[in-house]
């Protein structure tokens, strides 16, 4: 079995055929799929979901870029939703700094906060990380290490950022960049990564791989991610795919 353990289905577009992509998955062999909300309505459809389709779970975040002021009443209804049954994750959270869509000191509090969050609701999170990993290990080594659970989402940081970051517990979540041809640095980085704390994702609807380039990505090829990560590794595609669904078992609780 395979899990996408980050795919966006809440979003526009899988509206037209959204029931049908999560049949795909399945037919594919992924067993598991996990959505991470990016805003609170992001994050309450992902919710109602995950509520309705078995594969489907639900993590619940303000993502980096979202304009919104964070206030008490964001929070209470953020608490809230991550005591939902189906919700294994506080995520997507985390820093962007090659967007800049929100001042740098709000991205930085707002990941505070919710790393607080996640600790207080004894969840592990799912971390957005671009061109802002010094400051993100920094506040993550600053996170009590009791609390350190989660995953570093579509990791695209150096190997200083990676050595880093596996010494401070955290997984590491691969999407299919690992499969484009100019990616030779990330599938180096991929072979030193401990199997025992390897993710795959596709973030559908983006990111399609190598096959797929220009077209929407969806759940179902998150194989073609563990395809390029086993001829990294040398290994079969059903070890990588037994290996990181155990180890999504084990972070999330499913």
């Amino acid at each position: 079995m395979l899990c996408d353990t980050h795919c966006h289905l809440d979003f526009e577009a899988f509206d037209a055929d959204r029931a049908a992509v999560i049949e795909r998955a399945g037919a594919a062999g992924v067993g598991r799929l996990l959505n991470p909300g990016t805003s609170l309505a992001s994050s309450r459809a992902a919710v109602q979901l995950a509520g309705r389709h078995s594969a489907l779970y639900a993590a619940v975040g303000i993502h980096p870029n979202e304009k919104v002021e964070y206030h008490h009443e964001v929070l209470h209804e953020l608490k809230l939703l991550a005591g939902q049954p189906r919700v294994v994750a506080i995520g997507e959270i985390g820093l962007d700094y090659y967007r800049d869509a929100v001042d740098r000191a709000v991205q930085r509090e707002k990941f505070e906060v919710q790393l607080g969050l996640a600790a207080a609701c004894s969840l592990p999170v799912i971390i957005h990380c671009r061109a802002a990993y010094a400051d993100a290990r920094a506040i993550v080594a600053a996170w009590p290490a009791a609390h350190r659970a989660g995953v570093f989402h579509s990791f695209s940081g150096s190997a200083e950022d990676l050595d880093e970051l596996l010494d401070l517990g955290f997984s590491i979540g691969i999407t299919a960049p690992v499969t484009y041809p100019k990616s030779q640095t990330l599938r180096q980085l991929v072979g030193a990564i401990p199997l025992d704390r390897l993710l795959i994702e596709t973030d559908a609807p983006f990111l399609p791989p190598q096959s797929r380039r220009g077209q929407r990505n969806e759940p179902s090829l998150v194989a073609e991610v563990a395809a390029a990560i086993a001829a990294e590794l040398k290994l079969e595609n059903s070890q990588v795919a037994a290996a990181t669904s155990a180890n999504a078992a084990a972070m999330f609780g499913w």
